[in-house]
């Protein structure tokens, strides 16, 4: 099966979105797949990925991914892990690593799960063991008493930032892995943020401290 029928997920009937079929005569390289240059690119991707495959496009995402993942705790169903592999996409994370149930619900992810390594472990002590293997500290995330502000906090480079499920926030496992927890600030009344949201500001925080530059396209 071609990729432009394999992307149809992350396509869209408005055929304004992304390109047309690609003029002649078409570019040469093995990245290119042949159904999208005869018949337009309409995935969610970037001007640099056009008409590529989707295995061309995850091996060029390889080649400069940065060395943070985000975990996840997944007891319940949170319907926040599609918005934190999609922004850790965005963001070109190493890996999301999925903690407790397999399954989870893929569509606020809008098909970036196809260009983003994900990964599950079944306990929170499987997470520290593939974490050592990276080398990677684990950094809870969470607003919980005694926890430290991550606005002024010095990020590990090689990190795993771990996340408990929207409401009752990290487990006492996950809390006795991390080796620190940062909270967000925060000044209205709620008592917390989606863990969609504050996973994507840890990882621009991270990207402010490590970042580099030249990952950008």
């Amino acid at each position: 099966m071609s990729d432009q029928l394999a992307g149809m997920g992350d396509a869209t009937p408005d055929l304004d979105v992304g390109v047309g079929p690609h003029p002649q005569p078409w570019p040469v390289g093995v990245q290119y797949d042949p159904d999208l240059l005869a018949q337009g690119d309409r995935r969610n991707v970037r001007d640099h990925y056009r008409y590529w495959t989707v295995a061309a496009i995850v091996a060029d995402l390889d080649t400069r991914r940065h060395a943070f993942s985000v975990a996840i705790e997944n007891w319940q169903h949170d319907a926040n892990i599609g918005t934190v592999v999609r922004t850790a996409n965005a963001f070109l994370a190493r890996e999301v690593v999925i903690v407790g149930r397999k399954r989870w619900n893929r569509r606020g992810a809008m098909v970036t799960d196809r260009y983003q390594h994900v990964r599950h472990v079944p306990t929170v002590a499987d997470l520290v063991q593939h974490a050592g293997t990276t080398g990677s500290t684990i950094v809870g995330i969470d607003n919980t008493a005694g926890s430290r502000p991550i606005e002024s906090a010095e990020l590990p480079r090689q990190v795993v930032f771990l996340f408990g499920q929207e409401g009752p926030g990290l487990t006492e496992d996950a809390r006795r892995a991390a080796a620190v927890t940062l909270s967000i600030a925060q000044f209205g009344s709620t008592r917390s943020i989606n863990a969609g949201v504050a996973a994507g500001i840890a990882m621009h925080a991270w990207i402010r401290q490590h970042g580099a530059p030249e990952a950008t396209l």
